[in-house]
């Protein structure tokens, strides 16, 4: 049994089991409703633990919709390589379109940074309830562009706590910068086994203490060309030219 490229995929951040029946979260439920579908037809679910399940609707009520897990497909369409982007908190909501957008690029994982040009300062509980926020939309995405690998948003941390975090020498480690003199030209020709961590500013960049420290951590300082990207731009522009450079279409 093989999955349909039309039929509705939902997240279930829950165990799934082929030959069982479930009752769907509440939030899911709740969508599939507005989508106005009936018993007897048929979705997909994933859970992020590899693959899909493809699943039948058994029971659509009010409060609650019950389906049949009926198959698993071990399907993925993860790229041959792992970006990790850490990405300067963009304000309003420049953030949720680029981690949409770098989700739907393949993209590893996301680590938000509060950098000192950030026009949004978050912290405490209210950064908590941004990252859960940003998870959210990295789960709609997934929904969406059918990966079923869900990439993880990482805690907000302050740049300095970070860049002196990261030790991992099993890394390629770039930083995009208007300063910088060389291209995609300096980047390996194939795909990669080792992660790539992808630095990239706010609005306004990273500030030149900033971008010295990352040259210290081991980043190489990488040009996009002559023309200045946004912040909310650059990253999305970069993962498509890393697609294309290593076959993650």
């Amino acid at each position: 049994m093989t999955s349909s490229a039309g039929t509705p995929r939902f997240f279930i951040p829950d165990s799934l089991q082929v030959d069982t029946t479930i009752t769907l979260p509440a939030d899911v439920a709740r969508h599939l409703q507005v989508l106005r579908l009936r018993p007897g037809e048929d979705i997909t679910l994933f859970n992020g633990l590899g693959g899909e399940y493809l699943a039948r609707l058994e029971d659509v009520a009010k409060k609650h919709v019950i389906v049949a897990v009926l198959a698993h497909v071990p399907r993925e369409v993860e790229p041959p390589y792992r970006v990790v982007l850490a990405q300067g908190v963009a304000g309003g909501d420049k953030m949720d379109w680029l981690i949409e957008k770098s989700v739907e690029l393949g993209v590893h994982a996301i680590q938000p940074l509060m950098t000192e040009k950030c026009v949004t300062r978050l912290g405490g509980e209210r950064a908590e309830r941004r990252v859960a926020h940003w998870q959210a939309v990295v789960s709609a995405a997934c929904e969406q562009c059918g990966r079923n690998s869900v990439p993880a948003v990482a805690p907000i941390m302050a740049f300095a706590d970070w860049i002196s975090s990261v030790r991992d020498e099993r890394q390629i480690r770039v930083l995009l910068s208007p300063r910088a003199s060389v291209g995609f030209e300096s980047l390996p020709a194939t795909a990669p086994a080792e992660p790539v961590v992808l630095l990239i500013g706010p609005e306004g960049g990273l500030s030149n203490p900033e971008e010295e420290q990352a040259g210290e951590a081991g980043f190489a300082a990488l040009s996009l060309g002559q023309r200045v990207l946004r912040t909310e731009t650059a990253g999305i522009a970069t993962l498509a030219a890393l697609a294309t450079r290593w076959h993650g279409w």
